[in-house]
């Protein structure tokens, strides 16, 4: 009886020896993670020309055998409230998929990096597009049609068909209206998105409102509208266009480049 306590008390005992070293592990595997997103994230700022610290994140466990080598699986960086030329404030993000370092695992501002694979936003938010559009109360959703959406695999919707709604003051229309617009890129460098509606929309879902025939095309135009100098992060020529919840997002993806950080800020 005796032995068996005695063997118990020692199996409790290397548990708990092993749980705490495990613990340890795990903690400081967690704490110098934490450390090199503050450190990236204040690079970036200092290298972007931000008013504050974006927000990243280091995927992937463990993460100190990521910084021996000197190689992120992959990097999240997401700044919002960025000053934006045209329309006030936008924000950026930038997703970096197996990143090679350089020198130091805690990438200064001054940092060259290549990326196997780069997925890089701009997001213009309703009220900020608004503004620009002169539809104060701009509301903008995905298309109606479920297929259409959420066709890319950070949840962005097609390009036709979203559902814009407001009050088209400059139209002479006092209520608000629902309508089809489609989205697409412009110009030589394709950095002006451009906004075309297509049709009123009415039922559910929609603000229901008719437009007389003779307003229509007032109507069409106002919700149209040309939006430049939207370059995206690290110079990612865009390749879809779509919404995501109320935003209008801009997504490019390309594969092996070799970036700065000064360039997650184009604009």
């Amino acid at each position: 009886m005796g032995d068996n306590v005695g063997v118990r008390k020692l199996v409790i005992g290397i548990s708990a020896v092993l749980t705490a070293v495990v613990v340890g592990a795990v903690g400081t595997d967690f704490g110098a993670a934490i450390f090199a997103e503050y450190r990236l994230a204040r690079s970036v700022r200092s290298a972007a020309n931000l008013t504050s610290d974006p927000s990243v994140a280091i995927l992937g466990f463990p993460f100190i055998p990521q910084a021996m080598a000197e190689h992120y699986d992959e990097v999240e960086i997401k700044a919002s409230g960025v000053d934006h030329p045209v329309v006030g404030k936008a924000s950026l993000e930038a997703t970096l998929h197996s990143v090679e370092l350089g020198d130091s695992w805690l990438v200064p501002p001054d940092a060259t990096l290549s990326v196997e694979k780069l997925e890089s936003r701009i997001i213009i938010d309703s009220t900020h597009l608004g503004r620009f559009m002169g539809i104060t109360d701009l509301l903008v959703e995905a298309p109606t049609d479920e297929d259409a959406a959420k066709v890319t695999e950070s949840g962005i919707s097609a390009p036709r068909g979203l559902v814009f709604t407001g009050t088209p003051d400059k139209a002479g229309v006092t209520e608000r209206v629902s309508v089809s617009v489609d989205l697409s890129m412009a110009g030589p460098d394709q950095t002006t998105l451009v906004f075309t509606a297509t049709d009123v929309l009415t039922g559910p879902g929609t603000a229901d409102q008719d437009v007389a025939e003779d307003q229509l095309p007032a109507v069409l135009a106002a919700f149209s509208a040309g939006l430049p100098e939207q370059q995206l992060p690290f110079g990612v020529a865009p390749t879809h266009q779509g919404a995501r919840g109320s935003d209008v997002i801009i997504e490019g993806i390309t594969d092996d480049r070799t970036i700065d950080l000064a360039g997650f800020r184009s604009s």
